[in-house]
């Protein structure tokens, strides 16, 4: 033990002053080929290395190439900077080591609790059992969306755990062309098939309208199909844009479909009374899917489902083998009554994830939370203010959580030319390593779109956010 704690010492040491010094350095840049090919080709070792040395080799190979995402001037994706409480957790997590599949242990009884505080957080009903944590989103839906198909198979008198997808009819599912790609890859692998998720039509803004989705419903209805789920997104991806939660809500009820919201990225959002209202609707979705490790920044991995029912979650994917059965049941009811996590989700062996959610909300608190939530929405707004301003960008959709989209659009430049710098623009931008940016398609057009999750990010962050995208455009432009 005395090798691990000068090892743990020295780590500790190199950690912080890795994290005090990312936005003293570039965002991103690109591996030094060398580098690159030293970590591809490192041969297996005949010997084992000391810790000591082990942790020089990190500092020395690892931490100088950055995905970039600690950076305050990181706007790609949605990817977070590590809370330092969620990356202490997790240092302690991985020394305890359980399977957080289920028993009497601190990891299970400490996720019940993070789960429930995810719930309060975002404004969600929460009965013990209705959630657990995932690896993320992606994972989150497919749970969802399979307790969504358990339900509707039993409506029609069929088991599909027993009988499989080939004894139901085809089940259709409603989402937007805005609904995030994990929604598309849930129903392939559930059995789905991606041809029966209907994309139903949005506005201007890339919202779902509820009105379309009543008609389709009610059209593939009459013609003999049966709806069973409809996909509403509290932030999309591409600009923040969170759909009417209670208007489809209502379709949802008077259609008898069950209510899934991606909240991925965009849930927290309701923590900011500037934008709380867009989220009228999100208590009453029979199932919500959103990342901890997103706007929260607990370290990756960290998803989290919850559900409003836990007996249809649990009806779904609860089986039990015989040596995993639950000897002291009758004895210690107090904590076995709503059995293991991996009777409500697909994972058995499951990481100790609730350690660094705990220890990421406590260290801020529901205050700090709020606080660092409004922080990020408000400095998308004033984002959205100069990109507004400067005579050759132009918004592409309103502000509404923490993404800003725009694009780089001069006068007097032939669209096909402008579509040409627009589509290399991220690029450019993310190489010259003083702001990250990524790109997207939005209403078919070439487009920039800036997430702002790290409470770190200041107004000086933002301006040179858009004097690299102009410099970037103009040199792109010259070029041809």
């Amino acid at each position: 033990m005395n090798d691990f704690r000068a090892a743990g010492h020295a780590a500790v040491d190199l950690l912080a002053d890795y994290l005090g010094g990312l936005a003293e350095g570039p965002v991103w840049q690109a591996m030094d080929p060398a580098a690159r090919e030293r970590l591809l080709g490192l041969p297996l070792p005949r010997q084992g290395r000391g810790l000591d040395q082990l942790v020089r080799d990190i500092g020395a190979d690892v931490l100088p190439y950055p995905m970039g995402n600690g950076h305050p001037r990181f706007f790609g994706w949605v990817n977070a900077a590590p809370a330092p409480a969620g990356v202490l957790a997790t240092l302690a997590a991985a020394a305890m080591n359980p399977s957080s599949a289920g028993g009497d242990h601190a990891d299970v009884h400490l996720e019940r609790t993070v789960v429930r505080w995810i719930a309060e957080l975002a404004g969600f009903p929460h009965p013990p059992g209705a959630g657990l944590l995932t690896s993320g989103t992606s994972m989150a839906t497919i749970v969802a969306l399979g307790t969504a198909r358990d339900r509707a198979a039993r409506a029609l008198g069929v088991d599909v755990r027993e009988e499989g997808m080939a004894a139901l009819p085809p089940l259709v599912g409603y989402v937007s062309a805005e609904t995030h790609s994990c929604v598309r890859k849930a129903a392939e692998l559930l059995g789905l098939g991606s041809r029966n998720l209907r994309a139903v039509r949005t506005d201007a803004a890339g919202h779902l309208d509820p009105v379309a989705l009543r008609e389709q419903v009610r059209a593939d209805r009459a013609a003999g199909l049966r709806p069973f789920l409809a996909v509403a997104s509290a932030g999309t991806v591409n600009t923040g844009a969170v759909d009417d939660l209670a208007a489809i809500a209502d379709v949802c009820a008077e259609e008898e479909l069950w209510f899934h919201v991606d909240g991925a990225y965009g849930a927290f959002g309701v923590l900011d009374p500037v934008v709380a209202h867009r989220y009228a609707g999100l208590d009453r979705a029979d199932s919500l899917a959103l990342d901890p490790h997103k706007w929260l920044g607990v370290p990756v991995d960290c998803g989290c489902v919850l559900v409003r029912d836990a007996e249809e979650l649990r009806g779904a994917f609860s089986l039990v083998p015989s040596y995993l059965r639950d000897e002291k049941a009758d004895g210690l009811r107090w904590f076995s009554e709503l059995g293991w996590f991996s009777e409500y989700g697909i994972e058995q062996t499951r990481p100790f994830r609730s350690l660094k959610v705990w220890a990421t909300i406590a260290a801020s608190g529901r205050e700090g939370i709020s606080r660092d939530v409004a922080h990020c929405t408000a400095m998308a707004r004033r984002l959205g203010e100069l990109v507004a301003a400067a005579p050759e960008l132009e918004l592409v959709a309103p502000v509404e959580t923490s993404i800003t989209a725009f694009r780089f659009a001069p006068d007097g430049v032939s669209a096909d030319r402008l579509e040409g710098v627009n589509r290399r623009l991220a690029v450019a931008v993310q190489e010259r390593g003083r702001a990250f940016v990524t790109g997207t398609v939005l209403d078919g057009r070439e487009a920039l779109r800036a997430c702002l999750i790290n409470p770190a990010v200041r107004e000086e962050d933002l301006a040179v956010l858009v004097a690299e995208v102009r410099a970037a455009a103009a040199e792109l432009l010259a070029a041809g």
